[in-house]
């Protein structure tokens, strides 16, 4: 379990931090940029269920994947390495990903197909859903940077479980939205 009795240590101050196996890189390096913009993800979806007191079961949901979040940011912020570790490194793992498209598949179920591209917007729940989407996104697209760099080691559920994590928040906001009754759609060239 992790004790944070002191939360300023000062090791930061010089513009490098520390990852989880020791090694210290600028704050600005890649594997860092990534976990960051995973952190940020949370926080959104964390807005997101400040709307949600009428639907506890979204609620829950969201709550399972922010913990799942925290999960992929440790296992971001451990590099694989081909030396022993002193511990096992926390790795989302296949499981994480499934029970994703299982409630992907489950909140869909009930939701009219689209017949246009989703605006952000309806109800508040939904407008941040899509805010924490589009962050998501942005943190699936630094990953796979990150993957492409020989010299980093990442683990494939990783980039799968931020994959689906994008299209489940895709579609819980339809869902907030009434169940896409209070999509707000795109009409193409409406303003001509």
């Amino acid at each position: 379990m992790v004790a944070l009795n002191r939360i300023y240590t000062r090791a930061g101050d010089g513009g490098r931090t520390q990852l989880a196996d020791g090694q210290r890189r600028p704050k600005h390096d890649l594997r860092i940029e990534t976990y960051g913009t995973v952190d940020e993800t949370n926080a959104a979806i964390g807005l997101a269920r400040l709307h949600l007191a009428a639907d506890p079961d979204t609620d829950a949901m969201l709550g399972r994947i922010q913990n799942d979040l925290f999960d992929l940011g440790a296992d971001l912020a451990t590099p694989a390495s081909e030396a022993e570790p002193k511990r096992e490194a926390l790795r989302i793992v296949a499981a994480q990903v499934d029970r994703l498209e299982r409630e992907i598949d489950g909140m869909n179920a009930d939701i009219a197909p689209l017949r246009s591209f989703v605006l952000p917007g309806g109800t508040a729940a939904a407008a941040h859903l899509h805010l924490a989407r589009t962050i998501c996104r942005r943190a699936e697209r630094l990953l796979v940077a990150l993957m492409e760099r020989p010299e980093e080691q990442v683990s494939p559920p990783a980039l799968k479980y931020l994959n689906r994590l994008s299209d489940h928040l895709f579609v819980a906001a339809r869902h907030v939205n009434g169940r896409g009754a209070t999509d707000v759609l795109w009409v193409p060239g409406q303003n001509r």
